[in-house]
C-alpha cells in the first residue's frame, strides 16, 4: 500500500501555520505543529517526507529540532523560515544539512515551488538509501553463491546455482518473477523459475528467435522493457501476455566471453517500474554468475567506441560492489560542494591509486572547470579542459565513457585536453556525468602506466558521480540564492532610508 507524503509545518503562530497549509493545497497534505516538542514526535511519521521549519520559536529553538531531525532523520529535507534580518543564523541552519530557505514574509509560489522541490529531494534521498541497502544484500548474495559452487566441479554449477540465483535475483531487484534460461542449440530452455503458475517441468524450449529471453541472448547489456504488450521489439514474441505488469529486464548472461543463456525477471512489486538502477545491479549480478560458472574472473564488457581494450585491473564484482557502496556513503557526508564532491571521490582514487578529478561545463568560457581533485601522490590533472577537443571533448558533447591505456595512439587524441597537468600521456578514463539525460561535465580518472579501470566499473560510477555533482550544484546555486535575496533586501531597505 502506497503511504501518502505529507509535509510537516513548524511555526509557533497559528496564522502562519494555517497560511501554509492553505498555501500548499493540492502540493501536498500537512500535518501542523507549534512548538519543537509536537514536531519531533510527528517527525516519526514516515509520511512526513518534508519540513517546513520556522527558526525562531519559544522554547526548542529551530536549529536544536533541526539538529534532531537530521539526527533522527538525514534523509528529510528540511525548509527553514526566518527573517530577512536572520542571514546568520539562515546560513547555521544550512550547515546544519537544511534544504532551502525562505524570508518572511512569505509568497505562496516561492513556497509550493520550495515544498515540491524537498518533496523530490527526499524520494531521491529515500531511493539512495534502498541503493545501499540492496548492495550490501548484492555482497551477502555473491559471498553465497561462492559457497555454494567452492570445490564442485564446474558441469556441476550450474544445477547448484540457477536454483538459488533466481531467488536472490527476485529478492534483490523486488520482482514477483525470476527465471534463468540457457542455450540448448538454437532454442533457450528454462532452468529455474520462481513465481508464476507454470511447473518448470512443463516449459519446453522455445527458438531464441521467437523468444521474449532471446533479445537479450548474446547481447551487450541489459534490456528494460516497460511494457511487453507495447514494446515494439516483443512483436510475434510468443510469450507476449504472461506478465502481470509487462515490465520485465533481461540481462544477457555470457561465459568466459561467450553466449549463454539470459537472467530475466519480471512483474516488480515495489510499486514503481524497474528502473536504471535495477538494470546496473542485474547486470554486475550476471557477470558474477558467469564468471562462476566458468570457473574464473568475471569477464569485462567490451570498451566502447575511441576506446582501445585495457589490460584490466582484476577487480572482482564484490569489490565493485564495495567501491560503489563507500561512494554513495560518501555522499551524505558532506554537504558544501568542493567538500561531498572530494569525499566521493576519495574510494575511487584509494581503489585505482589514481588522480580522480570532477570537471563541470562553464558557459561563460566554454571550457570545463575542475571542480575537486582527489590526488594521488605528486601527481595532479589539469585546471582547465578544452570542451571541444580531444577524448575528453568526445566525452563531454557525446555522453560517451572513454577508456583508454594509450590514448596517444587515438586519432581522437588530443595532449592539451587528455594529459593531465605534467603533459604525459597515460592511462585515461573518461565518464559523462549527466542530470536528466544533460552532460554537465566529466569525470576523469587516471591511474598509473600500466593499470586499467574495468569498463564495467566506470559504468556503475556514472550514476553516482552524477548524483553527487547534482547534489553539489543544488547547495551551491541554494546559498548564492540567499546571498542575492539579502543583497536585494539590504539595497531595497538602503533605499526607503534615503
Amino acid at each position: 500500500m502506497t503511504i501518502a507524503r505529507r509535509v510537516l509545518v513548524v511555526d509557533d503562530e497559528r496564522f502562519f501555520r494555517e497560511a501554509i497549509r492553505d498555501a500548499l493545497v493540492g502540493v501536498s497534505p500537512c500535518s501542523l505543529a507549534e512548538n519543537g516538542e509536537e514536531a519531533l514526535k510527528l517527525a516519526e511519521d514516515p509520511a512526513v517526507e518534508a519540513v517546513v521549519l520556522d527558526m525562531r520559536m519559544p522554547g526548542s529553538s529551530g536549529v536544536d529540532v533541526l539538529k534532531e531531525l537530521r539526527k533522527r532523520r538525514p534523509a528529510l529535507q528540511v525548509i527553514v523560515l526566518s527573517e530577512p534580518a536572520d542571514q546568520s543564523l539562515v546560513l547555521e541552519a544550512l550547515r546544519l544539512g537544511a534544504s532551502d530557505y525562505l524570508a518572511k514574509p512569505l509568497h505562496d509560489e516561492e513556497l509550493r515551488l520550495a515544498v515540491a522541490r524537498a518533496l523530490s529531494a527526499t524520494r531521491l534521498g529515500t531511493r539512495w538509501d534502498l541503493l545501499r541497502g540492496r548492495l550490501l544484500r548484492l555482497r551477502e548474495v555473491f559471498a553465497e553463491l561462492e559457497d555454494a559452487v567452492r570445490g564442485e566441479a564446474l558441469g556441476d554449477r550450474l544445477a547448484l546455482l540457477a536454483p538459488r540465483v533466481v531467488q536472490s535475483v527476485a529478492g534483490v531487484l523486488g520482482a514477483a518473477r525470476a527465471s534463468l534460461l540457457v542455450r540448448e542449440g538454437d532454442a533457450l530452455r528454462v532452468v529455474a523459475l520462481v513465481g508464476g503458475n507454470v511447473a518448470l517441468s512443463d516449459l519446453t524450449p522455445v527458438p531464441s528467435a521467437q523468444s521474449l529471453a532471446g533479445l537479450a541472448f548474446g547481447a551487450d547489456e541489459v534490456l528494460r522493457i516497460e511494457e511487453v504488450e507495447r514494446d515494439e521489439r516483443c512483436a510475434g514474441r510468443p510469450r507476449r501476455g504472461q506478465y502481470a505488469s509487462g515490465c520485465t529486464l533481461l540481462a544477457p548472461l555470457d561465459v568466459e566471453t561467450r553466449p549463454f543463456g539470459v537472467i530475466c525477471v519480471a512483474d516488480p512489486y515495489l510499486g514503481r517500474p524497474f528502473g536504471a538502477e535495477d538494470a546496473s545491479l542485474l547486470a554486475v549480478l550476471a557477470a558474477q554468475i558467469g564468471s562462476l560458472l566458468g570457473g574464473g574472473s568475471p569477464p569485462e564488457s567490451e570498451t566502447p567506441a575511441a576506446a582501445v581494450a585495457p589490460a584490466q585491473v582484476d577487480l572482482q564484482e564484490t569489490q565493485r560492489v564495495e567501491l560503489l557502496r563507500e561512494v554513495c556513503e560518501a555522499m551524505t557526508r558532506e554537504v558544501e560542494p568542493e567538500a561531498l564532491l572530494r569525499a566521493t571521490l576519495a574510494p575511487i582514487a584509494e581503489c585505482f591509486d589514481a588522480v580522480v578529478s570532477v570537471y563541470l561545463a562553464d558557459g561563460r568560457s566554454g571550457q570545463l572547470v575542475r571542480a575537486a581533485q582527489c590526488e594521488r601522490g605528486s601527481r595532479s590533472d589539469r585546471s582547465r579542459l578544452p570542451r571541444d577537443r580531444g577524448l575528453t571533448g568526445l566525452v563531454a558533447q557525446t555522453g560517451r565513457l572513454v577508456a583508454v591505456v594509450h590514448p596517444e595512439s587515438e586519432y581522437r587524441f588530443d595532449p592539451l585536453a587528455d594529459t593531465p597537468e605534467d603533459g604525459r600521456p597515460g592511462p585515461l578514463f573518461c565518464l559523462p556525468l549527466t542530470v536528466r539525460g544533460k552532460v554537465l561535465g566529466v569525470a576523469r580518472i587516471l591511474p598509473p602506466e600500466g593499470m586499467a579501470l574495468p569498463a564495467r566499473t566506470a559504468e556503475v560510477l556514472v550514476p553516482a558521480l552524477s548524483a553527487a555533482v547534482r547534489n553539489a550544484l543544488l547547495y551551491r546555486s541554494l546559498v548564492e540564492s540567499i546571498e542575492d535575496v539579502a543583497r536585494a533586501r539590504r539595497e531595497a531597505g538602503s533605499q526607503r532610508g534615503r
